[in-house]
């Protein structure tokens, strides 16, 4: 008897864990995207889809956004003039080419 309420107990301990450790961290995605920053970063609200039409309104198509840095640019693929090129969106909404 003692044993079977002891495996409850800890079977209702383990799935209220489940249930409240979600809760408490946040999304996965934010709370990953912090998870490289530094404390002291600053996290803008902007997200994907408003830096991909900053990008396709700069001329840019077929936008795929990949990921945010702790600097707030988001940084992606997408084409112009033909070519597939890796792109930055800025926080203060300058789309730019990255790298070579």
């Amino acid at each position: 008897m003692k044993k079977v309420m002891a495996q409850s107990i800890g079977t209702a301990v383990l799935a209220a864990s489940l249930m409240i450790v979600p809760a408490l961290l946040g999304p996965a995605s934010f709370t990953a995207a912090r998870a490289a920053c530094d404390p002291g970063d600053r996290i803008d609200a902007t997200t994907a889809g408003m830096a991909a039409k900053r990008a396709q309104s700069a001329g840019y198509s077929h936008v795929q956004m990949e990921h945010k840095g702790c600097d707030n640019v988001w940084h992606g693929f997408a084409m112009k003039n033909g070519a597939s090129i890796r792109m930055a969106v800025s926080p203060s909404g300058e789309v730019m080419p990255e790298g070579d």
